[in-house]
Parts: C-alpha cells; structure tokens; sequence
C-alpha cells in the first residue's frame, strides 16, 4: 500500500503545479510575453507560442487538474477502506479534501497571481507538453460538449466583456494602481465607439459660414472676429457649400498682394458626413484623408451641424481650450442640488451629474428634451417638471433654448402625475 500513498503524494504535488499554471497563465498577455522575450527570460519564447493560442493549453491544463484532483481522491477513498472501513472513508475523505483546497487550490493559485510571471516562465515547459500530449482528447471532448450545448461554443478565448474592463478600471482607481483621468479615458474610450455624430457636431444656427462671392478681406474680418481657422463658403443658402476657405489661404493670398482674387479661387473641398456615422469611423476616416472638419447632413442631404477633430478628440480626453477660448462654462452649481446649464449640453452629460436616467433616444439635449415635454417653444420663466426635477426656460433666443435651470424636488407620490407644465 505504500506505493498507492506516495502516487497520492504524487498526484497533489503535480495538481499543485497545474494550479499554478492556471492561475498564472489567465493573468498573462501575449504582449507581457513578448515583453519577456526582449528581456531574454528563459521559457519566453515557449511562454509566448502558449499565449498565441491560450485556449489549447488552458484546456489540457484543466483536463489534467481534472484527473489529479479525482485521481487522488479515489486513491485516498481505496487506502482508507483498507485502513479504517467504512466510517475511516468518510473522515478520511473529508479531511482530504480540505487539505487539497488548502495546498492546491489556495495556496498554489495565489502564489501563481502574485508571481505569475516567474511561475508562468517555470511552468511553460510542462504546459507545452501537455498541450501536445492532451490535445486530441480536448478537442475530443470539447466537441461533445459543443453538442449537447446549444449553440456551437466559443471558438476563441478567454474573453474579456467590456464590463469586466469598465470594473477592473473602478477597482484599479479604488486600489490606487490607475488614476483618475486614466479610469475616466478607460471609460471615454468605451463611449466613444457608441457615439456618433449627431451627438458632437456644431449644430446648424451655430456655424459660422460665408457667402460665396464675399472678399478675401471679409474672410479676414471673420477670421479675426470668431478665431477659426477653416470656415464654410455657401452659394445662396447653407446647403449648397462650395467648400471650405482656410484662413492661412487667405492671409497667404493678401499678403501676395491678390486682393481681388475670387474666394472661390481658393476655396478647398468639403467633406460630407451623416449624422448616424460613428465618430470612431470619422476619426480614421480623417486620419486617413488628412481632413480636420466635416459637415454634418441629416436624411434629407439638408446641412444640420459641422463636426471638427477637436470634437472628436474632446470625447476622448475632456474639454480642449487654448488662450483664445473665451466661453461661458456650460454647467454651473447655483445651489444645493440646483444647476444652470447651456441647451445644448448632452442629456448623457446630465445623467451623469445628477445621478438620473433622463431619456436621450429622442432627444440629445437639454433644451431638446425640455422642447419635447413642452411640446411647443416656451417662454422665459416656463418650467416643466419631469422625473422629480424641475427645468425652468432661463433664457430663449428666438426657437431655441439658451440656459435651462435643473433643480431637484421632493418626490412626490406614485399616484401622482410624474410630468407637470407651467409658468413661473
């Protein structure tokens, strides 16, 4: 019977050594290998052809952890039938299986985390070998799998959904491992691929244009007034752009002494985006073409916005100001729950500062949801209250609403009407 306990022995040693591999491996990247590589560390470059197709090891190692674990056990169960009978196999059992959790399954794998790169080089050789030697009855055993589970299985792995990513970025800042500004890129980033256009643009009454057959020194006087760089020319209306004049075009052009020169003579192409696109696809589709601002067509080809890189670009890193900038900030705290903010600021940006859940599949503004509660252009002074908050029309200018006051007030009861108008 001695050779059986030391096969047990055996048997929790190497599925010690497998947990550590598990554990290990899941936590290494392909690029931490690569990285292990250039640093020259042995069993790197084994290390690396095991991350190039995690899913073949991975799966030989459980396989293999599978035959330890209850290898061991069925060889404990026949050495205490023999040694003690029929209560000695139930103790005995129990008792195992505590201390397999102890040595194998907690102590092993949190030594493979908090050394996974020096456990995943030792162990890269055994894992190799597995993955060639178990390789058929995996993928044996795994196609058996595929057909008693609905569906057809993963065909790559392991995953990483983006909330995982979303809560490993919360929990790095908590413990301190990612700051701040680097959690809310993370976050940003993942926004970004569902955002588009519609959403960043200039919209249409905010663009700032020029006529056509206007001079090179009006261009100029533009220029100057408002610091943009690019502008639109028009032919008659807004929606039939003959292109875009760029101001360092135009100071060239004056300072050759071309003062009559026809705008049109130095007017450079448009480039045309809808508003459904995503701006993730605009932002390579402007690296690759080498243009910095678009106009924006709704359904109809009608121009309804502009969009600029530095849009762009400020959906990833923040606000982007420079000395010339001059603006109002657009959301301002005037009380105790209480905000003053610009119509045009996103509903998304709201629901993040008060904590709500305010529709935005109709509307992508403030002063768009306000319109489509009122259902008609209010007056200064006119609230309207929705969701336990109060918007009040602060200031109108002509159809479209400037400043909405946000404020909170106190629930009221479920039987009561959720969405009220007035005037204040």
């Amino acid at each position: 019977m001695s050779w059986l306990w030391v096969l047990v022995v055996l048997l929790v040693l190497l599925g010690s050594v497998l947990a550590i591999a598990e554990a290990s491996l899941t936590r290494m990247t392909r690029v931490r290998a690569l990285a292990l590589i250039e640093e020259k560390r042995r069993n790197a470059v084994i290390l690396e052809r095991i991350e190039a197709d995690p899913p073949r090891y991975l799966n030989a190692v459980y396989l293999a952890v599978m035959f330890c674990q209850n290898g061991s056990a069925i060889l404990v169960a026949i050495l205490a039938q023999r040694t003690f009978g029929g209560w000695g196999v139930t103790l005995v059992s129990v008792a195992f299986t505590l201390l397999y959790f102890v040595l194998v399954e907690a102590m092993s794998k949190t030594y493979g985390v908090l050394h996974s790169d020096r456990a995943a080089l030792a162990v890269a050789p055994l894992v190799w070998f597995l993955g060639r030697l178990l390789a058929p009855p995996t993928r044996a055993l795994i196609s058996l799998a595929n057909v008693l589970l609905p569906g057809k299985g993963l065909k790559q792995g392991p995953f990483v959904s983006e909330a995982d990513l979303r809560s490993m970025a919360e929990v790095g800042h908590e413990e301190g491992s990612i700051e701040l500004e680097e959690k809310d890129l993370i976050h940003s980033i993942f926004e970004f691929g569902d955002t588009i256009v519609r959403e960043v643009m200039v919209p249409r009454p905010d663009i700032t244009a020029i006529e056509g057959d206007r001079t090179l020194r009006d261009v100029q006087a533009l220029v100057l007034e408002h610091g943009y760089s690019r502008i639109p020319v028009y032919q008659d209306d807004l929606d039939n752009v003959i292109g875009m004049v760029f101001a360092k075009d135009v100071l060239k052009a004056l300072h050759q002494g071309k003062h009559d020169m026809p705008l049109r003579d130095i007017v450079r192409q448009a480039h045309f985006v809808p508003e459904q696109k995503k701006v993730a696809d605009l932002l390579r589709e402007m690296q690759r073409q080498k243009f910095h601002i678009a106009l924006v067509t709704d359904e109809y080809g009608s121009v309804s916005g502009l969009v600029t890189l530095e849009d762009l670009l400020e959906e990833l890193v923040g606000e982007i100001t420079d000395e010339y900038d001059r603006e109002e900030p657009e959301v301002v705290q005037v009380g105790d729950g209480s905000f003053r903010v610009d119509g045009k600021v996103a509903i998304d940006e709201v629901n993040d500062l008060l904590d709500v859940e305010l529709p935005d599949e109709e509307w992508d503004t403030v002063g768009g949801l306000m319109l489509g509660l009122l259902g008609a252009i209010p007056e200064e002074g006119q609230e309207v209250v929705f969701q336990d908050l109060v918007f009040t029309a602060e200031k109108v200018q002509g159809r479209r609403i400037a400043k909405v006051l946000i404020t909170r007030r106190e629930p009221q009861g479920h039987d009561e009407e959720q969405e009220e108008v007035g005037t204040g």
